[in-house]
């Protein structure tokens, strides 16, 4: 029953997994759609007034930030999408057939839950990071009227969709993270999973052990039986 609970709550924390890194990776598809593959995470740039005559100021791009960054983002939130969905179907069928892991494969799932918990943290902190420095050049570091948010309401006329870019970073940045703590509970099942199975083994390894020295008694007092009887006549 107790091993049960363990899969089932693995199970479910897979399937969190997966939720979350849809809700990551759905923005940030629409937002390198919205931006036409240009990133903004990092991005450095200034307002400025058009010419000297007009007052009225145009943000203008002084480097794009780093198309890596946007892309390994968007990879990780795809990994752990497919990742999830399919441990979260495997345990199911566990579940229902009665299986379990051995510790090979147990331990193998610790290493790569432990591998996504550190992979889903830096993405989610490269987002955080590189969304506050994008808020900061267009707010000027917060010296402008409106706040990162507003702007997305304003026509930077960058040619491009500005539209929806705090909305769909902020939902990308509450998935990484809710997908990285859910990762963290997953790691720490693992631990636990592997845990039993090596006491399950070890167990395993004492009852066999335990037999064999059964079975040497019994036949050496089975030769020594012969021994006295053969003694005897």
């Amino acid at each position: 029953m107790a091993l049960d609970n363990l899969i089932f709550a693995q199970c479910v924390l897979y399937f969190l997994a997966f939720v979350f890194g849809f809700i990551a990776v759905v923005p940030l598809s629409e937002n390198t759609e919205d931006f036409r593959g240009k990133c903004l995470l990092f991005t450095r740039g200034m307002w400025q007034n058009e010419n000297i005559t007009v007052s009225k100021q145009r943000f203008i791009v002084e480097e794009w930030g780093p198309e890596s960054s946007c892309s390994f983002i968007t990879f990780v939130g795809i990994a752990s999408l497919i990742l999830s969905a399919v441990q979260s179907w495997r345990l199911l069928l566990f579940l229902f057939k009665g299986h379990d892991d051995s510790l090979f494969n147990a331990f193998l799932n610790l290493l790569i839950s432990s591998l996504m918990v550190f992979t889903v943290f830096l993405s989610s902190t490269i987002i955080s990071v590189g969304f506050n420095l994008w808020c900061d050049a267009i707010t000027e570091g917060g010296g402008m009227p409106s706040s990162c948010e507003d702007m997305q309401d304003t026509d930077l006329e960058l040619g491009l969709d500005n539209s929806s870019f705090y909305d769909q970073f902020a939902i990308a940045q509450f998935g990484l993270w809710a997908a990285w703590l859910t990762w963290l509970g997953i790691t720490v099942m693992a631990f636990l999973k592997v845990y039993h199975n090596y006491r399950q083994e070890d167990l395993l390894d004492s009852l066999i052990h335990e037999k064999e020295l059964l079975l040497g008694h019994s036949s050496h007092r089975g030769s020594d039986a012969n021994q006295l009887k053969s003694g005897m006549i």
